[in-house]
Formats: structure tokens, C-alpha cells, sequence
């Protein structure tokens, strides 16, 4: 079973694991993706902003990543979030396993099924991410000696830029806990395409307002990301049965044309 992860700020490789870099050609563009050598050969691990960091939030091409995972043959993924925290219980250096997300981006495509050949349906998306994956990180994570919030609502805004105080206070009283500028994109398109999907959220920062800066908190960071790529390879690999609906969430009005490119 071919298994996937996608990280962010400061997750550029996997220590101790050797890839390919291969370019996978979509019908949304090409995505480049690092494939696993050896033992790891199904696993695929893709930085979103590229090796470089250099791609900016707004750009990313999400249908490419997430169609070029599919094509890959691509059952389970698992995401990581460098996040600013809103709620006063999640300070800087805080890991949140995700069960919702509030999406506030505007003008990027999230959806492959936009009609005519490319089909049309509506997606379910409750609960957001997959329950079985879910599970099995809560269940691991004392293992790495980490502790994983149980739950937490993801606000997803275009960036680049960080959002205003004012904005915090917003997303506080709908209920956002954490906020970031990559998340709602991945989970939504990952299910249209029927795959395994869960995030965790680590926060970097508080989020505007909340401090008289932004204050990227670095310190003790790294140690926090290593084991937790190690929670995601363990989940990955000893997770094997799902008893979610995830890969039969998409309720077509219209199928696809073959040529489309969609399933």
C-alpha cells in the first residue's frame, strides 16, 4: 500500500530515509514529489512549497500535489501544518491533531470536479479528515513522546501575509484554534480522490494580536518535528485497516469524462 507526506515550514526531508526526486505529469500541471528507496519504497514525500521553500501559499498548485499522489497509487496521507495558535490552551510549540477546518482562502481551485467533462459532485466532508488515521496517531503518539490535542478547527487564509488581530478575534469566536495558509486545500481534494487523509498542526507562533508581534518560537522545534515525521511513519506503515467512509465520500450529479482526467 503506497503511503504519503506532506509537510510544510522547516520539513524539507526525512532524517535517516533515502528518495528519488520524480516529476509527475498531471493534467494540472507537473508536480514534483520525492519517492521512497528500499524498504521505503511505498512512501512518497512531498515538501508543498518546494525543496526551497519557494513557492508561496496562494500558489501552490494543490490539484497537481495531491492528482500526482493519486496517480501514484496513494491510499493514506498524512500532513503536516506549521500554524499560529488563537486559543490561550495552545501555546507556541503545541501539536494539534485536526478534526476540522474553516476555510476563508479565495481564488484558488479546490475541486477537480468543476463541471462539463470534468464532472460534477458534491463532497462529504464529515468529519473532515479520516477517523481511522486519527486514531491510530492518538493511540501512537505516547510512543514518541508525544502529546497530540485531540481535536482542533483549522482556519485556512490565503496569506502570504500573517492575518490581522482583528481577523484572530474573528476566527476565536467561530471557533478556530489554530490558523494557517495550506490546510483546507489538501484535506478537500484528497477526498474527492478517495484517499486517507489526517493533519497535525504544530504551532510556531501566537497568532496576531495575541502578543505586540509575531514571535516565531524556533527553540526546541526541531527536536518536536523529528518525531513527529517518526509518529507519521508509524502510523502509515501499521495502519492497514479502515473502517471510514473516505475513499466513498463523492456523490456524483455528472461523472467525469475518461479524458478528463479526474479518477
Amino acid at each position: 500500500m503506497t503511503t504519503a507526506i506532506i509537510a510544510g515550514t522547516d520539513i524539507y526531508h526525512i532524517p535517516g530515509l533515502d528518495f528519488r526526486t520524480e516529476t509527475i505529469n498531471t493534467p494540472y500541471g507537473d508536480a514534483v514529489v520525492n519517492v521512497g528507496l528500499g524498504e521505503h519504497s511505498d512512501l512518497v514525500f512531498l515538501p508543498r512549497h518546494g525543496p526551497r521553500h519557494t513557492t508561496p501559499p496562494h500558489r501552490i498548485n494543490y490539484r497537481a500535489h495531491l492528482k500526482a499522489l493519486h496517480v501514484l497509487g496513494v491510499h493514506s496521507i498524512l500532513a503536516a501544518y506549521a500554524v499560529g495558535s488563537i486559543q490561550p490552551d495552545i501555546p507556541p510549540k503545541s501539536l494539534v491533531l485536526l478534526d476540522d477546518f474553516l476555510d476563508f482562502t479565495s481564488d484558488r481551485p479546490f475541486t477537480f470536479y468543476e463541471g462539463d467533462d470534468a464532472g460534477l459532485a458534491h463532497t462529504i466532508m464529515s468529519p473532515p479528515y479520516c477517523p481511522t488515521l486519527r486514531q491510530r496517531l492518538l493511540e501512537l503518539a505516547p510512543t514518541f513522546d508525544l502529546e497530540l490535542r485531540p481535536s482542533g478547527t483549522y482556519v485556512c487564509t490565503n496569506g502570504p501575509r500573517f492575518e490581522t488581530p482583528a481577523e484572530i478575534r474573528m476566527y476565536r469566536q467561530l471557533g478556530g484554534d489554530v490558523v494557517g495558509m495550506t490546510g483546507a486545500q489538501e484535506a478537500t481534494l484528497a477526498r474527492e480522490l478517495g484517499m486517507h487523509f489526517a493533519g497535525v498542526a504544530i504551532s510556531i507562533n501566537w497568532a496576531a494580536g495575541i502578543e505586540s508581534t509575531i514571535n516565531i518560537v524556533s527553540e526546541g522545534q526541531e527536536a518536536i518535528r523529528g518525531r513527529l515525521l517518526a509518529l507519521f511513519l508509524k502510523t502509515l506503515t501499521d495502519t492497514h485497516d479502515f473502517a471510514c467512509h473516505c475513499h466513498n465520500a463523492v456523490l456524483f450529479t455528472h461523472r467525469p469524462a475518461p479524458s478528463a482526467g479526474q479518477r
